[in-house]
């Protein structure tokens, strides 16, 4: 029998995914995972479970009221779960916090694999998980426990969905917690886990991408191009990353191969140093192509430091520049991502 994986983003950055059964609702699919959607009369009559469907395909049938949900909401995404049949994994948004519907985080264990560094910028860690492959969408970070500290780092996944080995870019910071830990691990250690989270997730593709990476903030784009790849994806993506140092160039190969695995994908580096001999200095924001915006219609993702994220939000409203939407997430070392 077919059925469909739902991811549910709670406005508090917890994502739960609940498997619907072939012509099953999603207010019941979530009731038998025990996790209770907004709800009141599910008769589609008071509009109590009403949400915003963010991608897929799904039919809400005739049997609610107008009141409930007018034809312009309906025509805008929004849904009522108590109606709503999925015809294709969706991504949905609830209005409401996780522990207001009695879920929360999700943890798994993981076994060290692979720790390779990349210069004194960052390393790789990958992991092989335990379990089943986790569930997440592209974009997402979990939280990971670092070991004998009592602390957890956030990080995006730079994997693709769907696996069981998974893997991280994580920056190199003398005497932080998680790069002290990483020094001495070796491959057998255990680790603890606790996620997905985050709003910062690839949405469904229906005009050009232009990705904005700063340092570490590559990962994420790195599972967004996969799942890209996988899927075929015949769109414009471009993807500008820029850092500090020649040295903080990392991953670059992993990026040109997308080049033959995507057709329309392109990309460009940048650094910053004044010193350096790259053909590219400066700021994202001044190699950023009048053709990668696409007179507005295109979305734009961003994942840097603070600073970078701020510089390009200037950037775009200082030059008129209004995406189709943009989605954003700054990083700082020891803090958790913070999305928009």
């Amino acid at each position: 029998m077919t059925s469909f994986n739902i991811a549910l983003n709670f406005e508090d950055g917890v994502t739960r995914f609940v498997e619907c059964k072939a012509g099953e609702k999603v207010l019941d699919a979530a009731f038998r995972a025990r996790i209770n959607l907004p709800m009141d009369c599910s008769d589609g009559v008071c509009g109590t479970c009403k949400c915003r469907a963010e991608s897929g395909r799904y039919d809400l049938g005739d049997e609610y009221i107008d009141d409930a949900l007018t034809e312009d909401e309906k025509d805008s995404g929004l849904v009522l779960t108590c109606q709503m049949i999925p015809e294709s994994d969706c991504v949905i948004a609830v209005p409401a916090s996780s522990t207001a519907c009695k879920t929360g985080q999700s943890t798994f264990a993981a076994t060290v694999t692979k720790i390779e560094p990349h210069n004194d910028a960052a390393v790789v860690l990958e992991l092989d998980v335990d379990a089943a492959a986790p569930v997440f969408l592209a974009g997402q970070y979990v939280n990971i426990d670092v070991p004998g500290s009592g602390q957890h780092r956030s990080y995006s996944f730079s994997s693709a969905p769907g696996e069981t080995k998974i893997s991280f870019l994580i920056k190199k910071i003398p005497g932080g917690v998680m790069s002290t830990w990483l020094d001495s691990a070796q491959p057998g250690h255990k680790v603890e886990l606790t996620g997905p989270l985050g709003s910062f997730y690839l949405r469904a593709v229906e005009r050009p991408l232009l990705f904005l990476a700063g340092g570490t903030g590559l990962a994420p784009f790195l599972s967004m191009l996969e799942v890209l790849a996988r899927a075929d994806s015949q769109q414009k993506v471009h993807l500008i990353y820029g850092v500090t140092r020649d040295l903080d160039l990392v991953q670059v190969q992993a990026i040109e191969a997308f080049t033959a695995k995507l057709p329309n994908f392109t990309f460009s580096t940048v650094v910053a140093d004044a010193a350096s001999a790259h053909p590219r200095k400066g700021w994202v924001t001044q190699h950023m192509p009048a053709e990668s915006l696409n007179d507005g219609d295109v979305d734009v993702y961003l994942c840097g430091p603070p600073p970078m994220v701020d510089a390009v939000r200037k950037h775009f409203d200082d030059n008129g520049v209004k995406p189709n939407s943009f989605h954003y997430e700054k990083f700082t070392p020891n803090a958790a991502p913070v999305t928009a």
